[in-house]
């Protein structure tokens, strides 16, 4: 049976300084730790962690995640002001980009930013692995997800989608190796998740130098979550296969789309990353996501089948 809950929690876990906390940042993917496959042999797939929520789950989820909760969520916490890189988009409505609500290991009502993908199942979110457990703990995933897809200043236009199945790398849950996490999520009104939003595509094998455009839903302020916001740059490498775009958007930005050939006109491009944390130790503003390659492809495919 499920402890009652207080009336609020304050944000706190999905932050994008979180990531630093907790050691977020990948020393090494999966596959490169793994080393080639023998000749003749082909490699197997980087090992993934599952999560599945009951019936019962999501649907307490959806009455848990109230207009009014959502609203003092984002009031809890205060970041501090936006930075000068981080600026509201102002071009189409970004169906696909929404705000994923959960309760963390600690109880503490927080959120990220996610994006629906295109997927076999047309039910698929990526964020981060840090808004879905906690690293380097297996026992520790967080609770009562939900996606709002294309959220702004309150409105919900696509309904709340309630999470079924999380699934990340088995790294992140034993290492805190891999910050990429894949979402499932139920149909709203009979209808699957990329048939009302459509869905970006995504892709594992893109190298460094690519420009990208990266949203976010910060809990900086003015916006305190409520208004997404967005930076772009052209990647670079970064330390632990990582990726690194110019960015200074705050926490809660953490899981939102760096997306390749990004069209302004239709809202779409090709997901390469995600916010995973920000600031390098030098100090310049940069965000810092995992690079997309075998262990991301393994988290979206068993996703994309469940």
């Amino acid at each position: 049976m499920r402890a009652p809950r207080p009336a609020h929690r304050r944000l706190a876990a999905a932050v994008l300084a979180a990531a630093a906390t907790f050691g977020a940042a990948p020393a090494a993917s999966a596959a490169s730790a793994a080393g080639p496959a023998p000749a003749g042999r082909t490699a197997a797939a980087p090992a993934v962690a599952e999560v599945t929520y009951t019936a019962k789950e999501r649907k307490e989820a959806l009455a848990y995640w109230t207009p009014e909760r959502i609203r003092k969520t984002g009031q809890a916490v205060d970041l501090g002001k936006t930075g000068p890189l981080a600026k509201p988009w102002k071009g189409v409505r970004m169906k696909t980009v929404g705000r994923l609500f959960f309760v963390n290991a600690s109880g503490e009502d927080t959120w990220c930013t996610a994006t629906a993908v295109r997927s076999g199942n047309r039910s698929v979110v990526m964020a981060a692995a840090h808004c879905v457990r906690r690293p380097a703990s297996p026992v520790n995933t967080y609770t009562d997800l939900v996606f709002v897809p294309g959220y702004d200043k309150g409105k919900r236009p696509y309904g709340v989608f309630p999470v079924s199945g999380t699934v990340t790398p088995a790294s992140w849950a034993k290492d805190a190796v891999g910050d990429v996490a894949a979402l499932t999520v139920d149909p709203v009104k009979g209808k699957k998740l990329t048939d009302a939003v459509g869905g970006q595509s995504i892709a594992f094998d893109r190298k460094p130098g690519v420009k990208v455009t990266s949203f976010g839903y910060p809990a900086s302020r003015p916006q305190r979550g409520e208004e997404l916001l967005t930076c772009a740059g052209t990647t670079k490498a970064g330390p632990d296969d990582e990726l690194v775009m110019p960015c200074d958007m705050a926490g809660g930005s953490s899981g939102g789309p760096w997306l390749a050939g990004f069209d302004a006109k239709s809202g779409l491009g090709t997901l390469v990353s995600v916010n995973s944390h920000g600031d390098s130790p030098d100090g310049s503003r940069t965000m810092s996501g995992p690079r997309f390659g075998a262990v991301a492809k393994a988290v979206y495919e068993r996703a994309q089948r469940r």
